[in-house]
């Protein structure tokens, strides 16, 4: 379970075991931050702390805005950076300003957050939108499962804005959309609830659902692909035509197993850019068709593992196969960073790091010799 999906699971619970709870939501970061908006952290009125915002900086200073709500302040936006007058205090270390939403959860927004979380810690795909300005300030609304994939504005949402008619609308629309690509941010709107204006923020926290890993070849480095892949939130499937291969306890354990070709394997699956296909198989009568059949998919990473020798064999016969050119400059083979791994598990590494890298536009270089945005969102949006 990745670090958002655990802090969803103890604010669910939080809210369901009755505490009084005022939350901190990073809602904007301007330059660099150590999390991205939609990092939450709840306090109750014990002073009990769960979650982070900013893996430290300002949590101390967010914490007592979080009592002040508990005591009856009403909901505000904070601010803090390094251009703050408590830069010496609170400021961030790494340059950055970030906008913090501080208000307490309670009545039926109580409950609309809390079963989004749930939803979310279950691994259901899942978007609560919260209004940051107005007398409705703090007001929740909430898409639960599956409302991405429909596109259906107002279908299965929970909760209410509590603002014009229109609002719930095109909040419900908007997240739907922030969802299905894993994004969270502000999104503006009229006084009349109309996406053309910029009268009324909502916050959109997204829960998206995780990213796929399709590994084709049941070998050691598959299993220690799936094992370290399942640690970083992924979703992965191991798939070998050869049934004895996929046998061992140990690829079960991290994946799901199908035997079958990959066309089977990827069958029905809409493969996103945050999804990946990894080629692992070391077998001509694989690797060409599990290729061709990845570069027929969105997957933002398609990547085989071999020798140089094994690569420049492979990709004469995928041109011979009639995969043009163009396409293989999608393939990242051989696949993963030179860190001179040699172990599946160094492996394994060398592959997600380059994984990442691509997902970020980075080059992967090691960072004293290099410049500019360390976090791959200053610089790419990512969430």
């Amino acid at each position: 379970m990745t670090v958002a999906r655990r802090g969803a699971a103890v604010g669910g619970r939080w809210l369901r075991d009755g505490r009084r709870v005022a939350c901190g939501l990073l809602v904007e970061v301007e330059g660099s931050a150590p999390l991205p908006s939609g990092a939450a952290m709840l306090v109750d009125e014990d002073g009990e702390i769960e979650g982070s915002i900013t893996g430290g900086c300002v949590e101390s200073a967010v914490a007592q805005e979080a009592q002040a709500v508990l005591d009856g302040a009403p909901p505000h936006v904070v601010t803090y950076g390094i251009s703050d007058e408590l830069a010496g205090t609170v400021g961030l270390s790494c340059g950055g300003i970030v906008h913090v939403f501080v208000h307490g959860l309670s009545g039926p927004d109580r409950d609309v957050e809390a079963a989004a979380l749930d939803a979310a810690a279950d691994g259901k795909p899942a978007a609560i939108a919260t209004m940051l300005d107005g007398e409705h300030a703090g007001a929740k609304l909430a898409l639960v499962d599956g409302l991405a994939a429909g596109g259906l504005a107002g279908v299965g949402t929970i909760g209410s804005l509590r603002g014009p008619e229109l609002l719930d609308h095109s909040v419900a629309r908007d997240a739907a959309a922030l969802l299905a690509q894993g994004v969270s941010t502000i999104r503006r709107y009229g006084t009349d609830g109309a996406t053309l204006g910029s009268d009324l923020r909502v916050h959109v926290r997204s829960f998206a659902p995780p990213p796929e890993m399709v590994i084709f070849g049941a070998i050691d480095f598959s299993a220690a692909l799936a094992r370290i892949g399942k640690e970083l939130g992924y979703a992965v499937t191991i798939c070998d035509p050869r049934e004895p291969f996929l046998r061992s306890a140990r690829f079960e354990r991290e994946a799901e197993v199908i035997v079958g070709w990959p066309e089977r394997a990827l069958a029905g699956k809409a493969l996103g850019p945050r999804d990946a296909v990894l080629v692992f198989s070391h077998d001509p009568k694989l690797d060409v068709p599990a290729i061709r059949v990845a570069l027929q998919s969105g997957a933002g990473y398609i990547g085989a593992l071999g020798s140089r020798k094994t690569t420049a064999d492979r990709e004469r016969r995928l041109l011979d196969a009639g995969v043009e050119r163009a396409q293989l400059r999608r393939l990242h083979a051989p696949c993963g960073l030179d860190i001179g791994s040699g172990t599946p598990e160094e492996v394994a590494i060398s592959v997600l790091a380059e994984m990442i890298a691509a997902r970020a536009g980075r080059t992967g270089a090691p960072l004293r010799g290099t410049s500019g945005a360390i976090h791959a969102r200053d610089a790419a949006g990512l969430p």
